[in-house]
C-alpha cells in the first residue's frame, strides 16, 4: 500500500526476536504466515525487525513499536530455557512485575500430566507472565503467549504459533473491504516499467505492484492491484490495459 492509503489501514509491526534467526541457524517461517493473515485481515505490516536475545535491545525496540505501530507481533524468546528472555524483557519495559499466572500453570499442569511429564522449573518458567496480561491460548503445547497493550507475545514455533493466531484475530481490527485486481503481462517487467510508473503517480491511492515470473522459456509480470476504494482501482485497471494495447503488449485479467 502507498503511504496514504496506510493512513486508512492499522498499521502493525513484526518484532523477530532470536540469536538463531540472526546466524542462520534457524531459518524463520513466521513472518510470511503473519503478513498474509493480517493482509487478509486489512492489517498492514509496515515493518519486520529481527534482533538478538538482548535484554536492552529488546525492550528498546518494543518499547519504539509499541509507541509506533498499532500493533506489533513479538516471535521468539518465551520457552523454558535461559536464553528465552521475551517475557521478562516485556515485563521490564512496561514496568510490570512477571510472576507465575494462575491460569497459565494450570494449563500446564494439565498439559505434562496427560502426556506423563514432569512439571519442572524449566517449564513453570513458561507460566510467568507480566501481571495484568491477557493470556494468548495455545491449543497444542499449552503454554500460552500474552499481550500487554499492543504488543502481541508469540512462540518462534510455527506450527504453534499459526494455531495460536487464530486466538487473536477478534481482537485486531482491520478494514475489510480492500479491492484486489490481478493483471498478467507476457512480457518482462522492464518493458513496462514507466508505462505503471506514470500510472501510479495519477492513482496515488491505488497501491501498483509488478511481480516478474519466470518459467523458461516464458517470461512475463504480474500486475497486482490494490486499494479501499473500487471505483479508483477500476479506474487504474483501465488505465493499464489501455497503455498496455496500445504498447502492443499482450495480457490478460484474472
Amino acid at each position: 500500500m502507498n503511504n496514504s492509503q496506510k493512513k486508512s489501514l492499522s498499521s502493525a509491526c513484526i518484532l523477530v526476536i532470536g540469536n538463531e534467526i540472526l546466524s542462520g541457524r534457524t531459518e524463520d517461517k513466521n513472518i510470511n504466515f503473519i503478513a498474509k493473515r493480517c493482509d487478509e485481515i486489512g492489517v498492514s505490516i509496515d515493518e519486520v525487525r529481527i534482533i538478538p536475545d538482548e535484554i536492552k535491545i529488546i525492550k528498546d525496540t518494543v518499547l519504539f513499536c509499541h509507541k509506533n505501530f498499532d500493533y506489533v507481533f513479538t516471535t521468539g524468546g518465551i520457552g523454558p530455557t535461559h536464553d528465552d528472555i521475551t517475557t521478562e524483557c516485556i515485563g521490564s519495559a512496561f514496568n510490570l512485575e512477571v510472576e507465575v499466572n494462575k491460569e497459565a500453570l494450570k494449563r500446564l499442569k494439565a498439559h505434562y500430566n496427560k502426556l506423563k511429564v514432569e512439571l519442572n522449573e524449566s517449564r513453570i518458567k513458561m507460566a510467568k507472565i507480566p501481571k495484568g496480561a491477557e493470556l494468548i491460548d495455545n491449543p497444542v503445547s499449552s503454554a500460552p503467549g500474552f499481550i500487554v497493550e499492543n504488543i502481541f507475545v508469540l512462540p518462534g514455533v510455527p506450527k504453534i504459533l499459526q494455531a495460536m493466531f487464530n486466538g487473536i484475530e477478534d481482537k485486531i481490527r482491520g478494514v475489510t473491504n480492500i479491492v484486489s485486481k490481478n493483471i498478467v503481462v507476457y512480457s518482462a517487467e522492464g518493458e513496462i516499467a514507466e508505462l505503471l510508473e506514470s500510472i501510479q503517480g495519477k492513482y496515488p491511492d491505488v497501491s501498483i505492484g509488478s511481480y516478474p515470473y519466470f518459467r523458461p522459456p516464458d517470461v512475463g509480470t504480474n500486475i497486482v492491484l490494490r486499494s479501499i476504494h473500487q471505483n479508483l482501482i477500476s479506474e487504474a485497471t483501465i488505465a493499464i490495459c489501455k497503455k498496455l494495447k496500445e504498447y502492443k503488449i499482450q495480457f490478460e485479467k484474472t
